[in-house]
């Protein structure tokens, strides 16, 4: 596995999701790496063949997805001193209060529901990923 830093890494079954995803990253941010795995096995052997310096900067994750769901790998990411500080945004389609909740008791930073309209989530993914990475850059600005 390559050990470069990416900047994002996008956890979402639906190919045409994670499209939409990258694209919107790309029209705010450009420049950003991203990485897309389809499920939550490969997400969690990300965390597994990297190192914690090559960890990546934000994570944008469905929750319900096939293997492993979005809740395990929350759980595992926040569960592990190596990972607990990276911030993760879920992005899902679910609106249950329940998965909200659980989502944040699990840690999630953020909490966006889809589908909107695509201007809409081009802005609002392009700003909780910004924000999320200048969070993670510090007070020391862009060039870190």
């Amino acid at each position: 596995m390559n050990a470069t830093r990416t900047d994002v890494l996008i956890v979402d079954d639906n190919a045409q999701d994670a499209e939409l995803v990258v694209d919107a990253l790309r029209r705010r941010l450009p420049g950003m790496t991203t990485l897309v795995v389809r499920d939550g096995a490969e997400a969690i052997a990300i965390f597994e063949d990297r190192p914690a310096s090559a960890a990546p900067r934000v994570i944008l994750l469905d929750l319900k997805m096939p293997k492993v769901d979005g809740f395990e790998v929350l759980r595992r990411v926040k569960g592990d001193a190596k990972t607990r500080s990276i911030p993760v945004v879920v992005l899902t389609s679910s609106a249950l209060k329940s998965d909200v909740q659980l989502a944040y008791s699990l840690g999630a930073n953020s909490y966006v529901v889809k589908p909107m309209e695509f201007e809409e989530f081009t802005e609002t993914v392009g700003r909780v990923a910004e924000y999320w990475l200048r969070i993670d850059r510090g007070p020391q600005g862009e060039g870190a």
